[in-house]
């Protein structure tokens, strides 16, 4: 019976076939969420991912689910409400409030894991120029956006949200856009949901998973991040 390593303030992660079968991905307990502790963790493929009162949990579930950025799949309907032009965007101007917004209660969860110390220390992240936010905006309302980690070839994507239809597959359509002009490969969206699939994500194994990872380029990408204002222009 496999057991949970309990991490120290700076310990290094285990490999990541330590990981528990169920719950899937489950590698490790404890550790903190400062910058060079997350940094290490996604240049691995582990993220964070618990709820208050629990420690910090770190997983990295087999198999994985990620988008191709020539994968996306944009429906009929929804290259119809781009073509409307009835939303407008930006990236990297709101990061804090797409945060809090991702952590709003939904109907389909009891509480949120984005705390406070996870705002906190991806807040950072985004301060320091590795965390972006995208943001989907009806007249002059934020009512959708996602929020992630870029590392050169691969953005990790962590949450979003809609308040209104169809806002959060614009955001993640105004992201491919972004990531296309920096020469990222994929999107690692964690675990697989109906609505990721629907977009053209897909399911790798973790050691596929972690090859394509360990070829990616780490660096930094300096130019800020911007968005056509019209998400007609998207298409």
């Amino acid at each position: 019976m496999a057991l949970l390593t309990y991490l120290e303030p700076g310990e290094a992660f285990p490999a990541t076939e330590q990981a528990l079968t169920y719950p899937n991905g489950l590698l490790a307990a404890g550790g903190n969420l400062d910058v060079p502790t997350l940094l290490a963790a996604y240049d691995r493929g582990i993220f964070p991912w618990y709820e208050a009162p629990q420690p910090v949990l770190w997983w990295s579930p087999d198999p994985r689910a990620v988008l191709f950025l020539d994968e996306l799949h944009v429906s009929r309907s929804l290259r119809k409400t781009l073509r409307r032009d009835g939303f407008t965007l930006s990236a990297d101007q709101c990061f804090a409030e797409v945060m809090e917004a991702c952590a709003e209660p939904r109907p389909d969860q009891d509480g949120t894991w984005i705390d406070h110390s996870m705002q906190d220390a991806y807040g950072e992240l985004h301060r320091l120029g590795w965390a972006h936010s995208v943001e989907v905006w009806q007249n002059d309302r934020l009512v959708g956006g996602l929020y992630g980690v870029h590392r050169g070839g691969v953005f990790f994507g962590e949450s979003m949200f809609a308040r209104v239809t169809d806002a959060s597959k614009i955001a993640l359509v105004a992201l491919v856009h972004l990531l296309r002009e920096r020469n990222t490969e994929f999107i690692d969206c964690q675990v697989e949901t109906e609505h990721l699939n629907s977009l053209g994500a897909r399911l790798l194994p973790r050691v596929d998973f972690e090859k394509r990872l360990a070829q990616t380029n780490r660096q930094p990408q300096g130019a800020p991040w911007t968005l056509p204002r019209s998400c007609g222009k998207l298409l």
